[in-house]
């Protein structure tokens, strides 16, 4: 006969460390749920081509996300990512519309929308940190003349991408949905990130900014780094809608900016810096879109759909943020 020796007391911190370290998983089994709950209402949408729908339709949402994870880390916050996400939308669009659609044309009009949103990026940082304004009001203004930007590049939305653009997001290769090829390399450049000094120092300067500056780090430089990385990230989000969409739309990513803060949140960041994982941002995201599938599948009326939509994500958000706080005590 065996006797439990552990403590209460041991058993509750082994928890809490557990969820410390994987501060995704009630984000996790929200989606578990919804991915059940989408089967049952409709069953080809858990089937190989209904997970390569969502994962082509929500993959901008999950690149949005992480933007916005790694200004989190510090205890910023980024208004102007969907307005970043536009602009490189309308930028990208209109060079290759110039250019003409062939490979090296596309790819160079790829690599001046990174330019753009890393330009995006580090005026942020510099805006935020450098001249210490609230992040929230700086990055709402910001986001205004970047939309300002987008809508003078391109006044009408339409424009229409290369077909070889958007043929090869929404194509395969080798029999595998081309969209899974970029969720590998997405998740090979987070694994990487998760390495660097950056996101730790992100991190260090959210929990305790003071102390992260008594010990020498370079607060300024690295929120700045962190805006950057940010409008990196976003630009690479523009690509995804653009290959979605296949059109320019200078006002494509006015509502993606609070889903992104809505699925940082989810998948366990804390707003106030310190504490999150980038795999939480992009479960969050998942999140959302289950969400709106369901409200679709379920039959609700179109002049419903926004409010139970919202009900849905506020109730997930709740019910997500408890059980990580009941976890972690």
């Amino acid at each position: 006969m065996t006797v439990d020796t552990a403590s209460p007391a041991h058993r509750s911190g082994s928890i809490k460390r557990f969820f410390e370290r994987f501060p995704f998983l009630p984000a996790l089994i929200i989606l578990i749920v919804l991915l059940v709950l989408n089967g049952i209402y409709q069953p080809r949408s858990v089937s190989m081509i209904g997970i390569t729908s969502l994962v082509k339709t929500y993959l901008a949402l999950m690149l949005l996300a992480v933007a916005q994870t790694y200004v989190v880390y510090a205890g910023d916050i980024d208004l102007s990512v969907g307005a970043i996400l536009s602009l490189v939308n309308v930028v990208v669009i209109t060079l290759m519309q110039q250019w003409g659609g062939g490979a090296l044309p596309i790819f160079g009009a790829m690599a001046a929308g990174l330019a753009v949103g890393l330009a995006c990026g580090v005026v942020n940082g510099i805006v935020v940190a450098a001249f210490r304004l609230q992040a929230i009001v700086a990055t709402f203004a910001t986001s205004i003349f970047f939309t300002g930007l987008a809508l003078y590049v391109m006044p009408v939305a339409g424009t229409p991408a290369p077909t070889a653009f958007w043929r090869t997001y929404g194509g395969s290769l080798f029999q595998v949905p081309f969209v899974f090829y970029v969720v590998a390399v997405l998740a090979a450049l987070l694994f990487a990130l998760t390495r660097t000094r950056l996101v730790t120092h992100l991190l260090s300067v959210g929990d305790d900014a003071p102390a992260a500056f008594q010990t020498g780090l370079p607060v300024t430089a690295i929120r700045i780094k962190g805006y950057a990385l940010c409008g990196l990230f976003s630009a690479l989000a523009a690509f995804c809608v653009t290959g979605d969409t296949a059109s320019g739309d200078p006002l494509v990513g006015g509502k993606m900016t609070l889903f992104s803060v809505a699925a940082a949140v989810l998948g366990g960041s804390a707003l106030s810096g310190g504490f999150g994982t980038v795999v939480g941002s992009v479960v969050g995201a998942l999140i959302i879109g289950l969400i709106n599938s369901l409200v679709y599948f379920i039959g609700t009326p179109s002049e419903w759909q926004n409010l139970v939509q919202g009900l849905a994500i506020l109730l997930a958000l709740m019910i997500g943020v408890l059980v990580g706080r009941m976890a972690r005590r």
